[in-house]
Formats: C-alpha cells, structure tokens, sequence
C-alpha cells in the first residue's frame, strides 16, 4: 500500500513542481524537506514538534515554554512547511534547538530523517495526516501527539470518502487533543478509538505575548507617514474578489473620515501585482511596503492605499491598526485566524464565510466581541460606526479580552497530558 502511495505522492509532486516554481516556494531550506540534513547533527532523542505554518507556530510557543520547564535537559526540534513559519520558528527556538522543515513524506526520505533525528517525542499542531510519518513513528515506539486537532468541514467530507484507508492509520496516533466535541465526534465517526482523543480546547487562546511584535512595530506608523490623529484600517488575509469591496468601502469612508489610511495584505503575496491594479483603477496610488520609503507615500497626489507584499509582518501591522477586516470571509475561502487582531484589543470584522474557523466566529458573533459584514454596504457602515463611536471600539474590545480570557487553559490541559502519558521521555 505504501509503495503505491509513494508513487502517487511523488507523480503530484512532479506535477505540481511547475506551480511550485511559480510561486516561488523553491526556498534555501527545501533540501532538508528532501532529507538532506547537517552530517554533524546530533540531536539526542529530542522533543519533535511540527507546526506548518506561523499561526500554528503561534500557537505553539506556550506549549514549547511549558515542556522546557518540564524536561529541561531535552533539545527541541521545531519544523515546518512554510518559510514564513520557519522565519517566526528561529523567533522562538532556544541556542541547542533546531529549526527545519518537514521532510516530504516518501518513505524513504522520511525514514532517513527519521533514523538520523531519533526524535523520543512527536508533537504535531493541527491535524496534518502524513501516512509514512505517522506509520514510522508508530513502528519505532515514539509516541505522536496531536495538538490543537481539528477536523474542518471540506477535510471531514473528504476523510469520510477515504475512512477505510484511514482508519488504521489514525490509531496509529497516541493520542488527539482536540478542540472542539464536534471535532472529537467527527474523529470518532473516522474510526478513531474515543480512548484516544481528548477535549482540550484551542492553544489559540493562550497566544498572549506578543512583546517582541510590539517592540518591532512600534516606528511602523512613522515609517507609513501615519500622523498622530490619523485613523489605520486593515484589511488582513484578502482573497480575489474581496479587495473590491474593500476598496469600494474605504472610498465612501474617506467623504466623513478624509484621515482614514487603509493597507491591503493579500493572503497570497504573488497577487501583489492584481492588488496593486485594482487600488490603482479605484483612483488611489498604490505603495507596496517593500519599496516604501519615508516619503513614498506623500509622492502622489491621489490618496495612497499600502499593499503588504512581504511576508511574515501582518501581526505587526495589527497591532498598529484602529480597525481591522479579517479576509476570506466575503467569498467562500473559510476566513482567517481573528483571533490575532482581537488580541491586540483591535475591533474586528469579518464576513460570513468563516467555515474554517467556524466555532471561534460563532462565539466571538454570540458574546459580541465582532462584527460581521455581508458586502461593501455593511463594511461602510459599520467600520463609520465605529469611528464614529469610540466607545463602540472600547465595548467590542473589551467584550473580546474577556472572551479570550474565559476560553484559555487549552495549553496547560496538553502540557499535563503530555507530561502524564510520556514522562518517561526525559530520562531517554
């Protein structure tokens, strides 16, 4: 079974190297993602904990703290999938840790790395299922842990087609600490022994220290030419179709607010080009931040709108915003994290598709801790009401902080669960 889906991987791998070409994924790091690690690496038995990309990266660092404490004399390994994710995961990593990326999951690439690391644990954040990986882990006695599991609804719809493949493979993991029940039901119906899986909550919720963000952004506002009194709108994570509505909101807001400034971050920087044309047909001039220089922005005569076009800054620009849109939402792509805003004691605002962080939204929608906004009308509307009513921003914030306050404890239920089933580790 195996051989044949070995073939499989490596015949889409091939297919898919000209898009990976194109979108310019072809990074320094991708040879240790075919196994070409350091000859003198000599890790230990470490802790192995794998998150794909910066937000799971985020939502790891708690736990990362905690298991220091617990095992203090363990090196960590921290991979990825994304260079984005490495770029915060060196942030975090420790002098003796090692940040790489994950090995592509053929078999005989995983099982060199695998033979040259000889992790004593494996922590995975989410839920990536990577059949050699897992089948590996399982047939060499290291225990595989997810954290932060969750099964969304175009991933359940799809596993359930596959269940019979599946099953197996999904006891082969120690244990899943999941989210939510609905996850915990949906992994049961996959075929997951129910004595495996724990409702632990959302590590999302304990993300809270963001001083080294902070520190970072705090000239960005001068960088942009942002004068005190000016009001910052942030528009995170867009997709094709929603800049339009952005850009048509932003354009009636500035007849009451003429203060307002607007930076667009398309989730997918290749798009920067396509941004920057609609900004431009809207009649604004537009700056990309990687050539912004301290006057670029008061060049033009038309009103400037920023494009983020490099990667890995959106938090910081959150944390200098007013009021923040979360994209995704207006067209079908299933939204993106708001808890990163929201932590920032930013107001937040989202559009109805947010399938992908479907119980975060409901729950922020239900405690009135966000807005949602269903076209350029509504976004109009309520980012006016907003500005118009400052003590709106206070109520929707505060409503937030407490929110995020009553749903975090997800980090220390794993670290204890960790700690009770493998305890044994720190001794190896």
């Amino acid at each position: 079974m195996f051989i044949i889906y070995d073939l499989i991987y490596l015949v889409a791998a091939i297919f898919y190297l000209p898009v990976f070409l194109w979108r310019k994924k072809c990074h320094a790091g991708f040879m240790q993602r075919l196994g070409i690690l350091p000859r003198d690496l000599k890790l230990k038995a470490p802790i192995w904990i794998h998150a794909v990309s910066v937000g799971e990266v985020m939502s790891i660092r708690p736990l990362l703290e905690e298991l220091r404490k617990i095992y203090p004399d363990k090196r960590f390994v921290i991979s990825t999938v994304t260079p984005t994710g490495n770029k915060i995961a060196r942030n975090i990593a420790r002098n003796q840790d090692w940040v790489t990326y994950l090995p592509l999951d053929l078999s005989f690439i995983v099982s060199s790395v695998m033979e040259k690391i000889k992790p004593s644990l494996f922590i995975l954040a989410e839920t990536e299922l990577w059949p050699n990986l897992i089948t590996h882990l399982y047939q060499k006695g290291v225990p595989l842990i997810v954290v932060n599991a969750r099964i969304s609804d175009a991933s359940f719809k799809g596993y359930l087609c596959i269940r019979f493949l599946l099953k197996n493979m999904l006891n082969k993991i120690h244990l899943f600490c999941v989210q939510t029940r609905r996850d915990s039901q949906r992994l049961i119906r996959l075929g997951v022994s129910e004595n495996r899986i724990r409702i632990t909550g959302n590590m999302k919720f304990d993300i809270h220290n963001y001083t080294g963000l902070r520190k970072d952004a705090k000239d960005l506002r001068p960088k942009l030419g942002i004068k005190p009194q000016e009001k910052f709108l942030v528009a995170g994570s867009t997709h094709t179709g929603e800049e339009e509505v952005i850009l048509a909101a932003y354009k009636k807001l500035l007849v009451n607010f003429p203060d307002l400034r607007l930076l667009i971050a398309p989730r997918h920087p290749e798009r920067t080009s396509e941004v920057q044309r609609l900004i431009q047909l809207s009649g604004f001039a537009a700056v990309r931040i990687s050539q912004l220089s301290p006057s670029e922005a008061s060049r033009s005569d038309k009103v400037a709108v920023f494009i983020l076009d490099t990667v890995g800054e959106l938090l910081s620009f959150y944390s200098i915003a007013d009021v923040v849109f979360v994209g995704g939402s207006l067209v079908r792509k299933g939204g993106h994290n708001i808890l990163e805003p929201a932590m920032f004691a930013k107001p937040v605002l989202f559009g109805p598709h947010m399938f992908n962080f479907r119980d975060i939204a409901e729950l922020f929608l239900e405690q009135r801790a966000a807005l949602l906004v269903k076209d350029t009308q509504e976004l109009y509307l309520k980012i006016k009401d907003l500005l118009d009513n400052p003590s709106k921003i206070e109520f929707l914030t505060q409503r937030a902080r407490d929110l995020l306050i009553a749903n975090q404890g997800a980090t220390q239920k794993n670290t204890q669960i960790i700690k009770d089933l493998c305890g044994r580790i720190s001794t190896v």
